[in-house]
This record gives structure tokens, sequence and C-alpha cells, in this order.
């Protein structure tokens, strides 16, 4: 009985999250999808120091606390 060979991994080029540049995605590249470990501790920084925090309006100072829904 012969041996199977172990499927060949598909190389796929994406774009690096932090810089825009070319990043091989693949168990190759063991900082994937980021292209080298400088681009992702510098995405973790960005995460770390709230730079990706979503916009949102606080409420007036006047209004009530609580769900609406649930005030008579």
């Amino acid at each position: 009985m012969a041996s199977k060979a172990p499927p060949l991994e598909v190389v796929r080029h994406v774009t690096c999250p932090q810089c825009g540049g070319d990043s091989i995605y693949s168990t190759q590249n063991p900082f994937r999808p980021f292209c080298s470990e400088r681009c992702k501790q510098m995405d973790l920084g960005a995460w770390a120091s709230e730079d990706f925090r979503m916009p949102a309006e606080a409420p007036p100072d006047d209004a009530q606390h609580g769900d609406p829904r649930q005030q008579h």
C-alpha cells in the first residue's frame, strides 16, 4: 500500500490590514493576515488604545436613563 502525500497548501496573497502591503495568508506566515510582526503589534496597540472604538453620541444631560420602552 502506497502512502498518500499530504495535500499542498494553497498560498493566498492578501492585503495587510495595517500597512496595505502584500501579505501571504498561509501557515507559513505566523503573523497572518498581517505581513510582519511589526504590523501585527501596531494593530494590537491601536486596539489597546481604543483607536478602533465605534463613534457614539452621548445622550443629552436632561435625558432619562434606561430603555425608553420600559418607562411609563
